[in-house]
């Protein structure tokens, strides 16, 4: 009988640390895993390896279960048999694989799921010694892998679960609504067509680039923006565009007579279907505040600022204590609605 309590406690003890190990292996995120390598290094650091490449740890995890499975059941249906007898097999075979099912499957993969927290870093070591003692099965296993495997590995997280994971903060109250609205904007920017958020050229304020200084100061419109596109020959075509600010320091110095393109700066231009995420990239590199988008000739088509893609990405509008407009897109679609039925009224 004690050979039979011996082989049984083995087996089932040796089968409960593998559930529990792989439990918590495939259930550690490496999110988790990555806040974790400065302060628990070189558990942290094992535990990456192991998720990144997940074959050795599984084949030693299930190489050693599947030995203590099968060695265990052998020994006690050998040693039940000799004190019991053969009538008794099937009972004790029932009884063998309940206490299996529940004892080294059930009962240590649940504590694996529901604690990976705590047994994460812990069992990276623990795992590591496992593939050194089973080493010849786990290389066996590797190469048996190869053959069947297309050797490209999956994404270990996807903008869909960054997602998902955000929203679930949510409803467990880790963010607040206006926090989630923020982050679920910033995973989705790439998608965004600056078109889509874009101020329109017919409500644009531009500059010819012959204009003098005075007459730029003297012309009112310009007085509320503090960038402004300038062009050439023709609106179609934007050159540059002017500071206010550098307007009115040249002006200080009584330099009246001189042109707008004298002070202009190059302004960056980006097709109109580019991804905000794009524009946003270029403009913090090259530190600029505005650009303009142009169409597939070449055409100005509308302009985009950091201010435009900021308000993109809290999802709200920044108004300014000057600004009588607050949605320049409405006020372009308004205007050409104006102009429709100007256009009937003379006909």
């Amino acid at each position: 009988m004690g050979l039979v309590i011996l082989y049984l406690t083995i087996a089932l003890s040796l089968s409960f640390l593998c559930s529990i190990l792989e439990a918590v292996l495939l259930s550690t995120p490496m999110s988790y895993i990555s806040t974790k390598e400065k302060t628990h290094g070189k558990s942290a650091i094992l535990l990456k390896k192991f998720k990144q490449d997940i074959d050795r740890p599984i084949a030693a995890i299930l190489s050693l279960n599947t030995i203590a499975h099968t060695v265990g059941a052998a020994g006690v249906g050998a040693e039940a048999v000799k004190i019991f007898g053969e009538a008794y097999f099937g009972v004790i075979s029932a009884i063998l694989t309940i206490l299996i099912l529940v004892l080294s499957e059930i009962i240590p993969k649940t504590i694996g799921a529901c604690y990976w927290r705590t047994l994460a870093l812990p069992s990276a070591r623990i795992i590591n010694f496992l593939i050194i003692i089973c080493y010849p099965l786990v290389w066996l296993s590797e190469l048996i892998t190869r053959l069947f495997s297309s050797g490209k590995q999956e994404l270990s997280v996807s903008r869909e679960e960054v997602s998902a994971m955000i929203s679930i903060g949510v409803e467990e109250g880790v963010f607040q609504m206006k926090e989630n609205k923020m982050i679920q904007n910033l995973i989705k920017l790439d998608k965004v067509k600056s078109q889509s958020i874009m101020t329109p050229r017919t409500v644009v304020a531009t500059a010819p680039e012959s204009m003098s200084l005075k007459e730029f100061y003297q012309d009112g419109k310009y007085k509320f923006y503090s960038r402004i596109p300038i062009y050439n020959d023709s609106e179609d075509y934007i050159t540059g565009y002017v500071l206010r600010q550098t307007v009115l320091e040249k002006l200080a110095e009584d330099r009246f007579d001189m042109c707008l393109k004298d002070v202009a700066r190059p302004i960056l231009s980006f097709p109109k279907n580019s991804p905000v995420s794009t524009v946003w990239e270029q403009m913090l590199e090259k530190k600029e505040h505005i650009s303009i988008l142009i169409d597939e000739y070449g055409c100005f088509w509308g302009i985009v600022t950091m201010e435009d893609i900021i308000e993109t990405a809290l999802g709200f509008e920044i108004v300014d204590e000057k600004d009588s407009v607050t949605d320049m897109q409405k006020l372009a679609r308004d205007k050409w609605q104006k102009k429709l039925a100007e256009a009937k009224i003379n006909d």
